[in-house]
């Protein structure tokens, strides 16, 4: 019987997750998106103020995935939530129970905290994740369209505050 742990990542696991995020990328066939500098990450994981956490999930002492999370807000609940920005386990270890357990860890974290949800994105052809998250007991949420600003539209719609008084 494998021994599965989960734990919190420290700063000594950058390069850890660093190849994580790596094989990650190459699974969901983006690999090319991979555009981060290493110390810059490490610093919004563990510098002065966290931006997200990590969990490392390890089988019989050796790392084999990890989970990439932050805390949300839902203005309808007046609760805080966890958004699961990335979980990965790799390939050789995938049916161990690590997913599970690396998903079940975050869950009792979002209890503890007092969240009301969990939440994440998957990639609509990723079959294999979609009939795991399924089988934890997770739903697609079917009228919601994720949106997202990065880059020159970023830039510009920020450039729309330029003369307005923010307080």
């Amino acid at each position: 019987m494998s021994r599965i742990n989960v734990r919190p990542a420290t700063r000594a696991d950058m390069p850890l997750i660093l190849t994580l995020v790596a094989e990650l990328a190459e699974y969901e066939k983006l690999g090319d998106q991979i555009t981060s500098d290493p110390e810059e990450f490490a610093n919004h994981l563990f510098g002065p103020r966290p931006y997200a956490e990590v969990l490392i999930g390890e089988l019989d002492g050796q790392a084999n995935g990890f989970a990439l999370f932050f805390h949300n807000f839902s203005t309808f609940l007046g609760k805080p939530g966890i958004y699961l920005e990335d979980l990965y386990v790799r390939s050789e270890t995938r049916g161990s129970g690590l997913g599970k357990a690396l998903l079940s860890t975050l869950a009792k974290l979002a209890v503890d905290r007092g969240c009301r949800r969990l939440e994440w994105s998957v990639l609509d052809w990723n079959e294999p994740a979609i009939g795991f998250y399924k089988q934890l007991g997770a739903h697609p949420l079917e009228d919601w369209t994720q949106f997202r600003l990065t880059g020159g539209a970023l830039r510009d719609l920020a450039k729309v505050t330029d003369g307005l008084a923010l307080a």
